[in-house]
């Protein structure tokens, strides 16, 4: 996974602790999230180290949408060698990396805790995040973002509502599971940011992180529900995460200029990979073999080995 820098990381963690007013962890930015209790497996975990996997694993979601544009980019350029090493890069950070911090974290519930986390993260980006953030953009000129942050912001009001409708047809046995939305996506290519004002390419950096972790978590839920034998509701959960990541997270990314040339998105892949390999996860490993949680400690450290900045930098340095 990366970020773009320590703020990144700093806003992504402060996000992700359970005292942040804002947007504690695994509701997706969703404040009463914080109050729901931690499944079995993360239950025994220290406080610190739950917050680090949390943050992990919105990094590491942020890392496979970021990739994945960095992969169609490369694709676009001819340069079909990168845009396969990104795109296998993404699918480790997505089917491995996130993956195992989400089972240490606890993160899958049942069908219908499952979906109370998502109606927590939806209410809050509809009824708060969102509407800030367009309510910011619009006083500070990006009228662009506004009308972007007001179009997500409606909806993620319908997904709360078709999450809820599905968490009563599943908790009482009557009703149906709603159909799942479409996408309609939106292409990412190079270029800069189209947004002016530092509080809406905050804003922007915030809603991608947010949309990329969405995405991630209701595909654990969709395979989740699968696995139970509820094809609809994975189904509902596999078109909503579509809809998070090739249409909301797609049109910020386009705003914010997340994709530029592939040499440029080669070198930010290898600062940030080179970061987390050298600072942030040992610092995290560090802090679980403190507190004893040694299995989190291991996955950190085993993170930190992945060898990704240095297949990036073999990728830059042959393009040259």
């Amino acid at each position: 996974m990366f970020r773009h820098s320590t703020r990144t990381f700093v806003v992504g963690l402060c996000a992700l602790a359970a005292a942040a007013p804002a947007a504690p962890a695994l509701a997706g930015g969703d404040p009463a999230g914080a109050s729901s209790a931690p499944h079995a497996a993360a239950r025994a975990l220290h406080a610190q180290t739950l917050a680090d996997l949390n943050a992990a694993m919105r990094g590491e979601a942020y890392a496979y949408a970021a990739y994945s544009l960095f992969a169609a980019e490369a694709d676009r350029q001819g340069l079909s060698a990168v845009g396969r090493l990104f795109r296998a890069t993404a699918r480790t950070e997505l089917n491995e990396h996130l993956r195992e911090a989400a089972t240490l974290a606890g993160l899958v519930g049942g069908n219908a805790a499952n979906l109370r986390q998502a109606v927590n993260g939806e209410t809050y980006e509809h009824q708060v995040m969102y509407r800030r953030f367009a309510e910011q953009a619009r006083a500070d000129g990006d009228l662009e973002a506004a009308k972007l942050f007001t179009e997500i912001a409606a909806d993620e009001g319908r997904h709360r509502d078709a999450f809820r409708t599905a968490l009563a047809a599943v908790t009482t046995g009557r009703g149906t599971i709603p159909a799942p939305p479409k996408a309609d996506v939106v292409p990412v290519p190079a270029g800069l940011p189209k947004v002016k004002a530092a509080r809406t390419k905050a804003n922007l950096d915030t809603a991608l992180h947010g949309e990329a972790l969405a995405h991630a978590k209701y595909m654990l839920f969709a395979a989740h529900a699968r696995q139970t034998g509820n094809a609809a509701l994975a189904r509902l959960w596999e078109g909503t995460a579509g809809v998070e990541l090739h249409e909301h997270l797609a049109g910020e990314a386009v705003l914010a200029g997340l994709a530029r040339t592939t040499r440029n998105n080669l070198r930010t892949a290898i600062t940030g990979e080179h970061n987390e390999a050298t600072a942030l996860y040992p610092g995290f490993a560090s802090r679980a073999t403190a507190v004893g949680d040694t299995g989190a400690a291991r996955y950190f450290r085993d993170t930190a080995a992945a060898k990704h900045a240095a297949a990036f930098r073999k990728a830059l340095d042959q393009l040259r």
